[in-house]
Order: structure tokens, then sequence, then C-alpha cells
């Protein structure tokens, strides 16, 4: 091997690639503009997060309204109230009259969203139900005494 010409063909540098360089990068371009349009309408799809706009006190108990349906989870443990919503809102607190009796009710934060408790100096029961009113929901809670 005399010198880097290839008269032959056995020499050891490679062919030109006859492929353009701009094939690759096209490529990771379409890559790229592909996934961010996917980002997109999967943010376009995804639902609201259920957020608290109101606590209202009725004669017999409370009227929460959200702007739409949150999971909600509930259960009397030892005469108190306790129901987890999966929603966003600000914490608040209040009292309400049953009877002539007063009962405290708080709204907080938690880990698994929005956690309402309501207590009284006597064991409560009552039950909850929510329904769709004017394009928001509203989730009822019904209170008597044990």
């Amino acid at each position: 091997m005399h010198g880097s010409e290839g008269s032959d063909g056995a020499h050891s540098t490679p062919p030109k690639d006859p492929r353009s360089k701009l094939f690759p990068r096209v490529m990771g371009s379409l890559a790229i503009v592909g996934v961010m349009v996917g980002l997109m309408i999967g943010r376009l799809t995804t639902p609201d997060p259920s957020q608290l706009q109101q606590v209202e006190v009725t004669n017999d108990g409370l009227v929460m309204w959200f702007n739409n349906e949150p999971k909600t989870h509930g259960e009397f443990v030892d005469g108190s109230l306790a129901l987890l919503f999966e929603a966003e809102g600000k914490t608040q607190n209040g009292q309400l009259k049953l009877g002539d009796k007063g009962v405290n009710w708080r709204v907080r934060l938690s880990d698994g969203g929005l956690l309402l408790s309501v207590v009284a100096a006597r064991p409560l029961q009552g039950e909850w139900a929510g329904s769709e009113v004017d394009a928001r929901w509203r989730l009822e809670i019904h209170l008597r005494e044990q």
C-alpha cells in the first residue's frame, strides 16, 4: 500500500457515504415534534382537578359545592363524620346547630386531598348525597344525633 489512493479498492479508507447527513436530524426533529403533540393532546384530555368552591351551613348539616364531582370516601368513626375528597381547596371551619346543640366542622388539607371532619358532643349519624346542579357538583350532608 503506497498512499491512500483507491485504485484497486483494497485499502483501509472506507468509501464515502452517499447518504445525506441531514436524514438523522430530520428524524430526530420528527420524534421531538411527535412527543410534544402527544403531550399537548394528553394535557387537553385530562379533566380539571376538583376544586371546593363553597361550604354552606344548613339547619341539619352542610352543603358543599365543587366545580366537578370529586372522588369521595366517608365514614362515621366513634360518632364523628370524616369525609375525604380528592379535591383542592382552602382550609375552613365553622359551627352549625343541630337541634339546640352545637356541632363543629372543619375542612383541612391532607395527603389524599381535603378532609372534612364533623364533631359534636353526642354521637352523630347521617347520610350524604351528591348531584349536579348548574354545571357544578353539590354534596348535601344531613346529620342527626344518634
